[in-house]
């Protein structure tokens, strides 16, 4: 399976290259680390900011450098906030959180398999699509235990730190997947509901040519709440999309390819096969209903 929603270049985002970091908005950037983005929420200077998921092994000295460069030294985030616990979107955190000693806030689904009980369910290297699904059994899927400082997000959905902005949840590549939306100016920070490259094919993760798909093919296991969760975000019609992997993007030819996206998931994102792609799945996938926030 080769299929994406191509997304002409004018969607992508304005930005602005802020000491290392892409700026989208005033108060928000993310920070590309190899095949992965985390997110700044803070106005440059400001003493009280958020960092959003926390990237890959190896790379919390960037993330620090970053944030030291926007916001000053010795100055820790309010929090850590987490879309999922998947090892690219927490590779950092153990460094992070004994530096910063933060609270860590994450989906109450989510908790298991951060609070070292469970590890998540293996990759699906079958899907295809290109090197990056063959290597994702190497990656390390738990558990992780950062028990000490994890919080789960408050369940009236506001985001610790965050004023405006709620959580939704957007289950299906992992069980307490969240998304981060804000409706005064409908910005979404997506996570890995829906992302902005090819994350399969390395060819795409280097490029970064902006497309539209699902969440990662490979370590996607519930296909059926995957595509509930992509509707209810394509239903917001969000001006501003920040995702897990890919660039940011912007506008009505971002909501045409979301649109799209929920309206063709099963032929778009959905693997021909798979571990996780049954029969009974697909029946799921044709009368799911939708998911409350």
């Amino acid at each position: 399976m080769d299929k994406q929603v191509e997304v002409d270049e004018s969607a992508r985002a304005d930005e602005i290259d802020y000491h290392g970091v892409h700026q989208v908005l005033p108060e928000l950037a993310y920070k590309r680390l190899a095949m992965v983005n985390i997110m700044y929420f803070g106005l440059p200077g400001s003493k009280e900011w958020v960092l959003i998921d926390a990237g890959l092994p190896a790379t919390a000295p960037m993330i620090v450098a970053a944030a030291e460069a926007r916001f000053g030294r010795n100055v820790p985030p309010a929090a850590i906030v987490l879309t999922h616990g998947h090892v690219d979107h927490v590779g950092g955190l153990a460094t992070l959180a004994e530096k910063w000693d933060v609270p860590i806030y994450a989906h109450v689904e989510e908790k298991p398999f951060l609070d070292g009980t469970e590890a998540y369910q293996p990759p699906d290297p079958s899907v295809g699509g290109g090197v990056m699904s063959q290597l994702a059994v190497l990656f390390p899927r738990g558990p992780f235990d950062f028990s000490r400082w994890l919080r789960t997000l408050p369940e009236d959905g506001a985001v610790p730190g965050m004023p405006g902005w709620k959580w939704i949840h957007t289950p299906g590549h992992t069980p307490g997947h969240v998304s981060l939306w804000r409706e005064a100016d409908r910005t979404i920070i997506a996570g890995d509901a829906f992302i902005t490259t090819k994350q399969e094919s390395a060819y795409a993760v280097a490029t970064q040519r902006p497309e539209l798909h699902g969440p990662p093919m490979y370590f996607t296991p519930d296909w059926a709440r995957a595509k509930t969760s992509v509707e209810k975000l394509a239903a917001l019609q969000p001006e501003l999309a920040v995702t897990g992997h890919g660039r940011a993007l912007q506008g009505p030819e971002m909501r045409r390819a979301l649109d799209t996206l929920a309206r063709e998931f099963d032929a778009v994102a959905v693997p021909a096969h798979g571990r996780y792609v049954t029969p009974e799945v697909r029946r799921r996938m044709g009368a799911q209903p939708e998911e409350s926030a």
